[in-house]
């Protein structure tokens, strides 16, 4: 296993329906720091003009071993990405995405390779959970052709919305022939345990998988909270923030609406509160993997 696999298993005898957590990686994406620190400054400018390059950052996958089945957050980066010209589109459009990420995505890395390194294969998994249909959370798709996949009716939306290619959204891999996509919207809740969080999604029906709304980076995306007997809560925020410490800080990423960013992280930073011990796990934070295997 590469140095961004971590597991968090629960205890033997442990009654927690969740038996054990685990993070992989599909490869490497190097993005500017203005991506990930945040700028006032708009953001074409920045993309189009910034030289500097971050280290490269994991693209993570959660892995979720549920006493009813196999549940990922995210699927990572296809391969294809960085070996089909193809892939991306042409033209503009095409110069926008290669100035937004370098990504670095081997043989190994792929997602039915990392599975592997678990014991498991692509048809072991029963639910695949898109917390935003960005190109590196959705590029194990093709893979998961017997796998439920959920996204919010939010993030679909932005589908149908003029322009999906230029905000991010490639439809050619995402609405893929053979894909069971079903949108999923949250419902209200009273739950005081997720204040300040008034709606949500219980995924399994036993409080263990909650889906809530975080919307920011995009319109639509999802965070996923693991609650656990015994162990600490994990949070799985995709895209909301590119490290648990810029969260915690309240520093905003640069890509995305920030009114919307600033809400969403207030709601979890209350969420904290209200669940001591809570991990944040981002998709692109160099120190989850540690931080999973500490929890």
């Amino acid at each position: 296993m590469n140095a961004s696999t971590a597991t968090s298993r629960a205890e033997p005898e442990s009654a927690s329906p969740v038996k054990a957590v685990s993070v992989i990686s599909t490869g490497t994406v190097r993005i500017h720091p203005e991506h990930p620190y945040g700028t006032r400054q708009p953001l074409y400018w920045w993309l189009l003009t910034s030289r500097r390059w971050t280290p490269p950052r994991p693209i993570n996958v959660y892995v979720i071993e549920h006493a009813n089945g196999l549940i990922l957050f995210d699927t990572g980066q296809d391969r294809a990405s960085v070996t089909d010209r193809t892939y991306f589109p042409g033209g503009a459009t095409g110069y926008l995405y290669r100035r937004l990420a370098l990504f670095d995505v081997g043989a190994d890395d792929t997602l039915t390779a990392q599975l592997a390194g678990l014991g498991y294969a692509p048809a072991d998994v029963d639910t695949a959970i898109v917390s935003h249909l960005h190109v590196d959370h959705i590029g194990g798709l093709r893979e998961l052709t017997g796998s439920k996949l959920l996204v919010s009716a939010a993030e679909w939306a932005e589908l149908d919305k003029a322009g999906p290619e230029l905000r991010g959204f490639l439809r050619s891999h995402i609405r893929v022939p053979g894909l069971a996509w079903h949108q999923v919207t949250p419902e209200p809740t009273d739950d005081p345990a997720l204040a300040p969080f008034t709606e949500a999604l219980d995924v399994m029906g036993d409080g263990s998988l909650t889906l809530l709304p975080t919307p920011g980076h995009t319109a639509g995306s999802m965070s996923l909270l693991i609650r656990r007997t015994a162990r600490p809560p994990l949070l799985l925020v995709g895209d909301l923030t590119y490290g648990a410490e810029l969260l915690q800080s309240g520093r905003l990423p640069g890509v995305g609406s920030r009114r919307h960013l600033a809400e969403s992280t207030r709601k979890i930073l209350a969420l904290q509160q209200k669940l001591p011990g809570l991990v944040v796990l981002p998709a692109h934070d160099p120190t989850a993997a540690q931080r999973l295997l500490d929890s």
